[in-house]
């Protein structure tokens, strides 16, 4: 009979902090396996904390992934994405700061100050190290080791996946014992429909230019299931008439572009064949109208 050592169950929070275009939706996605988190070159791609679950027979790590720090926000929403990283400092198991080589922050930078007065442990994870040689990466280390007092210090590259199975190991063995706290079979806490929106608007970061991708918010107002066929239909919302017609482009052309695209990669996400319509809709000034900030979930 196995010992009840072997039988213990472990189970935490991973909270994934960093400044934006850092890597942290690549990271997520790596650990956990799955496409959890859309990820694009242009900054501030992610809007809501993303959770991803990570299972296995005797642990289950629920990583999640925030929005990138916005020095100076410019609306409502974005006053809000800081505000669940501020949240991200309480409800953890484990912190991951996730850095870069030439990535700073001032020493009373306020995440630091409340990094080194935690009792939550924090790994300090310094991304993209196939892009830098080693004596790169070691003098970012020593730039970090005055000003953070972190637990450990893992170099990695999330795209490539070079040290993530360490960096895995490390987490692992952070975890508290502790319960199942989703299903064994859940990936997220969060619906289908969340993911078929995220997916469309990641393709609005790729197709479209300047201020569009940041003046978009999708929301999927049918989600049906049909002859194997996922039937959604989702209206695509912009602060300004003027962006309505950039969507939908001459003779509809970059509208058509857009979802070609969306449905291809909706289709490779839920694995299944997609009838996918794309509305467009003008909400004036919807990232400073609280209403509308809750209706698309960002309270």
């Amino acid at each position: 009979m196995p010992s009840s050592e072997l039988m213990m169950h472990k189970s935490g929070f991973v909270n994934i902090i960093g400044h934006p275009n850092i890597g942290k939706s690549t990271l997520l996605n790596t650990l956990v396996g799955e496409r959890m988190a859309i990820i694009s070159p242009k900054p501030q791609t992610t809007r809501h904390r993303i959770i991803g679950i990570l299972n296995g027979e005797d642990f289950q790590i629920v990583f999640s992934d925030t929005p990138g720090l916005i020095q100076d926000p410019a609306y409502k929403m974005q006053e809000i994405m800081n505000q669940s990283i501020t949240s991200s400092f309480e409800d953890a198991d484990l912190i991951l700061l996730m850095t870069e080589p030439h990535d700073t922050f001032p020493k009373d930078h306020h995440w630091l100050v409340h990094l080194n007065r935690t009792k939550t442990p924090v790994f300090l994870i310094i991304n993209k190290i196939d892009l830098f040689d080693d004596g790169t990466i070691l003098n970012t280390i020593s730039t970090w080791q005055p000003v953070l007092e972190f637990d450990e210090c893992v170099p990695i590259s999330a795209l490539k996946g070079k040290n993530t199975e360490r960096l895995l190991e490390l987490i692992l063995s952070a975890m508290p014992e502790g319960p199942e706290y989703y299903p064994k079979d859940r990936l997220s806490d969060r619906p289908e429909r969340f993911f078929a929106a995220e997916i469309i608007r990641e393709q609005v970061y790729f197709q479209y230019r300047e201020e569009i991708p940041y003046s978009v918010q999708i929301e999927v107002e049918s989600f049906k299931e049909d002859d194997n066929i996922l039937r959604i239909e989702a209206d695509i919302y912009v602060a300004k008439q003027s962006q309505k017609s950039i969507i939908i482009g001459k003779d509809g052309l970059s509208i058509k572009k857009l979802g070609i695209y969306s449905r291809k990669n909706l289709e490779n996400f839920f694995r299944k064949k997609i009838y996918l319509h794309l509305y467009v809709r003008v909400k004036k000034n919807w990232r400073n109208n609280e209403q509308a900030l809750r209706r698309f979930g960002y309270r």
